[in-house]
Formats: C-alpha cells, sequence, structure tokens
C-alpha cells in the first residue's frame, strides 16, 4: 500500500486511528455542485484494497438510487 496524501483519504486514516477501526469510508456530498465522492482507507494493503471495493459499491448504488431528497 502505497501512502497517500490526499487531504481526503488523510482524513479517512485519521478516523480510522481516532475511532480504532481499520477500515473507514466517508461518502461526501455537495449538493450546490450536484458532486459525490468519496474517500477509503484500510490500515493494510489487503484492508485497502477491500475498503476501496466497499466504497465503490457504494458509491454505485448512491449514483443509481440518486442523493435528493
Amino acid at each position: 500500500m502505497a501512502w497517500n496524501p490526499s487531504p481526503k483519504v488523510v482524513a479517512a486514516r485519521e478516523i480510522g486511528k481516532r475511532f480504532g477501526k481499520d477500515q473507514v469510508i466517508i461518502l461526501m456530498v455537495d449538493r450546490k455542485k450536484d458532486i459525490v465522492e468519496y474517500a477509503s482507507y484500510g490500515k493494510t494493503p489487503f484492508l485497502c484494497a477491500h475498503a476501496k471495493k466497499l466504497a465503490d459499491i457504494a458509491f454505485l448504488a448512491v449514483m443509481q438510487k440518486g442523493f435528493s431528497t
């Protein structure tokens, strides 16, 4: 696993450390700009890859269902 300095991944990593979690997925929505994005983190290379797969699935579900209220 390469160290990812992206601010979003850094935030996910910090949440994992703060709450003692080995995988973190953050879904982010900006309604004004009509943007949905995510960041994922895993403590090991395996967990990182798994978190990304889960994040991809969650992201796809949000995009397929839409995120309007």
